[in-house]
């Protein structure tokens, strides 16, 4: 697991009821990365990905634009060891 990372995402704006969870969790499923996402109560999104570095990067950069219908104002994000995640999901 030594090629692995894993970024801790806060995403703010308009991104809740936008398909931005689904989208995000089959943008990871594409990119073969592992974690979860989820709503919080303050109307951000949260997500855990991880997997190989410059596919979680990636993962990370397209999070400032999401789905098609969702206005990002602010994507942040900790690198922290990975913890084994395995398969992508939607938290509620």
């Amino acid at each position: 697991m030594t090629d692995r990372t894993r970024a801790h995402v806060y995403v703010s704006g308009r991104v809740q009821g936008v398909y931005y969870r689904a989208t995000t969790r089959d943008t990871a499923r594409e990119q073969g990365v592992d974690g979860w996402v989820r709503n919080l109560n303050d109307g951000r999104v949260e997500a855990v990905f991880e997997g190989p570095e410059a596919a979680v990067e990636e993962l990370v950069a397209w999070c400032e634009t999401g789905s098609k219908a969702a206005d990002v104002d602010d994507v942040d994000a900790t690198y922290e060891a990975p913890e084994g995640l395995d398969g992508f999901e939607v938290r509620w």
